[in-house]
């Protein structure tokens, strides 16, 4: 029993130095990528347009970036979850583009299942993911993990926000944005990618003329200067989403701490936290949820789209911003059939 105990302990310490030998060498690619080894491409693959999501509009009054969580490989949205919420997120937004095809765990938008090296192996771990056992394809969530946390890092984390900025001004730009103009740019990040959309959006604003709005989906994000060069950013949380609280770990989201950018943005009136309602991080009953319902009969999907669609209306429009407690009367927002999205009361 002792030395099967003790063989315990031996595995679970092999496997603790592994981690964090893992954390320790995660900055090299955004290293390598300021000291020039990676070129000045970016990489995007040509995904199709599904229904109104991606498609480049001549008359399109904002445009709007999703950054999908951890669990992601590639700039292709796998989820259908998320899939459906964006075709109807777009399809209540006729004018906007609706732009998916960003990995933002990457500094120049390569997949992992693309990657020179260890390509194999993340191929092998993402069809454990999709496939089972699923215990061997978190490590995809692990290694995205380590970039949110490089994201949010003091030393690291300007190298690589500038790099994948760089990723979003390129993907705007494929979709006939022109910087010089008016138009805003919406980021939605979700989960941890609440991270990566707060902390390009310094750099983003110093690139495109239009206002930069964050929009963070039960998002994990650091206190970081992106919330101050944002023209504003929005907060959505469910009472069910413990993950999100997540961001509470970095001392500059504590209230201690008046003069972080957290606070100083708060104060300033830049940031805005919507109540979702009885929702959860992910999955079942997470926000992209079609099965469940509020307690008027609308889907936890629809009333995601309706809180995004009213914002990106009243920000375009000039229009008070929502005061952020859910659910709260949203404008009026009506989508053509087969979808119906009720106004929660």
């Amino acid at each position: 029993m002792v030395q099967t105990f003790g063989e315990l302990l031996t595995y679970f310490g092999l496997i603790i130095l592994g981690i964090l030998a893992w954390a320790a060498i995660s900055p090299l690619e955004t290293l390598g990528w300021w000291a020039g080894w990676f070129g000045d491409e970016i990489y995007h693959d040509e995904v199709p347009p599904d229904g109104p999501v991606r498609v480049a509009r001549p008359d399109a009054t904002s445009y709007i970036l999703f950054l999908s969580g951890v669990g992601r490989v590639s700039s292709e949205t796998f989820s259908r979850r998320e899939q459906e919420f964006l075709r109807r997120l777009a399809v209540a937004l006729p004018h906007a583009v609706v732009i998916d095809d960003i990995f933002p765990y990457s500094v120049n938008n390569l997949p992992l299942t693309g990657q020179p090296f260890f390509a194999r192996i993340w191929r092998w771990a993402f069809r454990r993911k999709l496939h089972g056992p699923q215990l061997a394809g978190y490590l995809i969530n692990i290694r995205n993990i380590w970039q949110v946390l490089i994201s949010a890092d003091k030393r690291y984390g300007p190298i690589f926000n500038q790099a994948v900025a760089q990723v979003f001004l390129h993907a705007l730009l494929r979709y006939n944005y022109d910087p010089a103009g008016d138009r805003p740019v919406y980021v939605i990040g979700y989960s941890g990618a609440g991270q990566m959309a707060v902390g390009c959006a310094q750099y983003l604003r110093e690139w495109v003329q239009g206002p930069v709005y964050i929009i963070s989906l039960g998002g994990v994000f650091d206190s970081d200067p992106g919330l101050l060069a944002a023209t504003h950013t929005f907060h959505l949380h469910g009472t069910m989403d413990r993950s999100h609280h997540l961001g509470l770990i970095a001392p500059g989201r504590w209230p201690f701490f008046p003069a972080s950018a957290w606070n100083r943005a708060r104060r300033q009136g830049q940031v805005t936290e919507i109540n979702m309602g009885p929702m959860g991080h992910t999955g079942r009953g997470g926000y992209l949820d079609s099965k469940h319902t509020l307690p008027n009969g609308t889907q936890f999907v629809d009333h995601t789209v309706a809180v995004i669609a009213d914002i990106v209306r009243r920000t375009t429009t000039g229009a008070p911003l929502p005061k952020g407690e859910a659910p709260t009367p949203l404008m009026e927002l009506s989508l053509p059939t087969p979808l119906t999205v009720q106004t929660p009361t």
